[in-house]
């Protein structure tokens, strides 16, 4: 996945960045799936991601590299990376000590459910 410190060329030729050269990251709990937030990353901080064990972020609002925990101790112990097949986003499955959201909560997705319709086979 990475050769010298830089992103694999065969890896990197498969990333649909966006425009800032970002990609997004989802983060799954590794044993439960549970969904605990999503980042961006551009190609160092996967790079960071595939080599240290801990997920960094590129983050979009401060406009640099981070790694999560450094500063609030709530840990992404990384298990496994892969990248989706249109090449666009990456599920990133981890082992996360304490919440993954920056308000506290275990994920960034249990603040605000939607209300809405329901499917399943047949309806």
């Amino acid at each position: 996945m990475t050769q010298n410190g830089q992103l694999d060329p065969d890896v990197a030729a498969l990333l649909k960045r966006d425009a800032a050269g970002l990609v997004a990251a989802v983060v799954q709990q590794h044993d439960t799936g549970e969904v605990l937030m999503v980042g961006w990353m551009n190609d160092e901080a996967l790079v960071r991601t595939l080599t240290s064990g801990r997920v960094t972020f590129w983050s979009r609002s401060r406009q640099e590299l981070w790694r999560k925990g450094d500063t609030s101790g709530h840990v992404q112990y990384v298990h496994s990376v892969a990248l989706d097949c249109d090449g666009d986003a990456l599920l990133v499955r981890v082992d996360q000590v304490g919440p993954a959201c920056h308000t506290g909560a275990r994920s960034c997705f249990d603040t605000h459910p939607l209300d809405g319709a329901v499917g399943g086979p047949g309806g």
